[in-house]
């Protein structure tokens, strides 16, 4: 038989092999303590053993040490050991505890179950029970651990993450969108297609006393007039062929939150005017009903278009305009902020690499080079699908200048008509060089550091391509 040592304040015994669980034991019974420290050491548990509640409550209450089981006795003269899961609960809620009695009655089971107990176990039991119940509730545990932890990763991943910006235009953007955030006026958010406006969006909610509410986006331009209204307003059962059931809209479902309406000059006439109404009154009526519905929402709005000009050629209601745009915060397009690019290339790289698990972490110089020199038509987004497709293509630890699209490592040639020609690599990094000289005014040391290269491979380069200043004149 092997001896296994114990002590009677709470010591931990170490057991001949690896112990990854740790189980307390509590009963004022010697031979029982002895009996159980033993037979969990010998599964391989670490085992810490207590003669009295109180020492057992004390380490609870003073350690922050992660048991992963209790086994409680429910007779102690001391305190009963119902009163003991009852501060055990108090302490650590999580703990899984197994009750043990000799006396076993069905009310002290019940109760020891109400207060959250895992199971109970009547004296004398045998050994192939007490390892069944031990090892079934431990790897329930483990089960509820691995869910709670992937379910905060959903939660993280589904997160809207934080603006990533160094250019002092975004950052102007980004304090006026949190100044406008404690307020419940609406936002009309403008700028090109990929630039964040959906982001801004979410800045603005987190940023507001709506924050614990929901936030909730749609594409106007992506549904059909009668798609959107049921999912803006809702529908009855029986409003429309299909309509099985009824079902709440997005205003619902918003309700003292935040609706986001991306793309929103792309409404019809007749939404135009029942979102106008939600605007003004604070309600609506769901399609196929006549019963007239109350909503607290917040509205940010967003669109590419010239919302002012839509309103001179009567596509856009004047009244539905005004009343969206109280605020309206102008995001700049990439191209303008080229302070952000190697930031929100970083950033992106290091996103795409966790989501992918390709150990790639870094970008060359030449490529962070061309990405400064491009002018970024599709702007943040474009950005991000050209770092996606390097971490997919590397075939090392960084992204380099042939991983990138053609057009975005020196722009596109044109022919003539305008179709677009893709650039080979050759060509791709002279638009590169040229740009940056003529950017620098043939100065070789601004443009080497522009580049991300050392003068000596910058003169290498403007002798293979002989380039000459005169060059920057053709290309003006």
């Amino acid at each position: 038989m092997v001896h296994v040592p114990f002590a009677e304040g709470g010591e931990s015994r170490k057991g001949n092999r690896g112990m990854e669980n740790r189980i307390l034991v509590c009963d004022d019974e010697e031979g029982m303590r002895r009996y159980l420290a033993k037979m969990l050491a010998n599964w391989g548990f670490r085992v810490d053993s207590f003669a009295s509640p109180q020492a057992l409550l004390q380490l609870l209450g003073e350690t922050d040490g992660s048991p992963d089981l209790l086994l409680l006795d429910v007779k102690m003269p001391e305190m009963d050991g119902i009163e003991v899961l009852r501060r055990v609960r108090e302490l650590r809620r999580e703990l899984p505890v197994i009750m043990m009695t000799g006396h076993g009655t069905i009310e002290s089971a019940v109760e020891a179950m109400k207060l959250g107990a895992y199971d109970y176990l009547s004296k004398p039991f045998p050994q192939e029970k007490l390892y069944a119940l031990v090892q079934h509730c431990l790897e329930r545990e483990r089960l509820r651990e691995e869910n709670l932890s992937l379910k905060k990763e959903l939660r993280e991943s589904a997160a809207p993450t934080q603006p990533v910006f160094a250019s002092e235009n975004f950052a102007e953007v980004y304090e006026l969108a949190r100044r406008v955030a404690e307020t419940d006026t609406s936002v009309l958010v403008l700028g090109e297609s990929g630039t964040g406006k959906e982001l801004i969006a979410h800045t603005i909610h987190d940023a507001s006393p709506r924050q614990a509410n929901r936030f909730l986006a749609i594409n106007c331009a992506a549904l059909s007039e009668t798609l959107l209204e049921s999912q803006l307003f809702g529908h009855v059962k029986g409003a429309f062929t299909g309509a099985v059931q009824a079902q709440k809209g997005l205003l619902d479902e918003a309700d003292q939150g935040t609706l986001f309406l991306d793309e929103v000059g792309d409404l019809s006439p007749s939404l135009q005017a029942k979102l106008l109404r939600v605007l003004q009154e604070g309600e609506f009526i769901p399609v196929g009903s006549t019963r007239t519905r109350r909503v607290d929402v917040r509205f940010v709005a967003a669109t590419n278009k010239d919302l002012e000009a839509e309103v001179r050629k009567g596509n856009f209601r004047e009244d539905l305009f005004y009343r969206l745009n109280v605020i309206t915060l102008e995001l700049p397009p990439l191209r303008e902020r080229p302070a952000d690019i190697e930031p929100l290339a970083r950033h992106f790289l290091a996103k795409v690499s966790r989501k992918t698990r390709r150990p790639v972490t870094g970008i060359s110089r030449e490529a962070l080079a061309a990405m400064r020199a491009y002018h970024w038509p599709g702007n943040v987004r474009e950005l991000e699908n050209v770092i996606e497709r390097g971490v997919i293509l590397a075939r090392g630890a960084e992204i380099t200048l042939d991983l990138l699209p053609l057009k975005a490592a020196a722009g596109q040639a044109h022919k003539n008509d305008g179709a677009a020609v893709p650039l080979t690599l050759r060509d791709a990094e002279y638009q590169v060089v040229l740009r940056a000289l003529k950017e620098t005014g043939w100065n070789k040391s601004q443009a080497a550091g522009l580049l991300g290269v050392t003068r000596k491979t910058l003169d290498r380069k403007i002798k293979d391509f002989d380039i000459s200043p005169a060059d920057l004149e053709d290309e003006a």
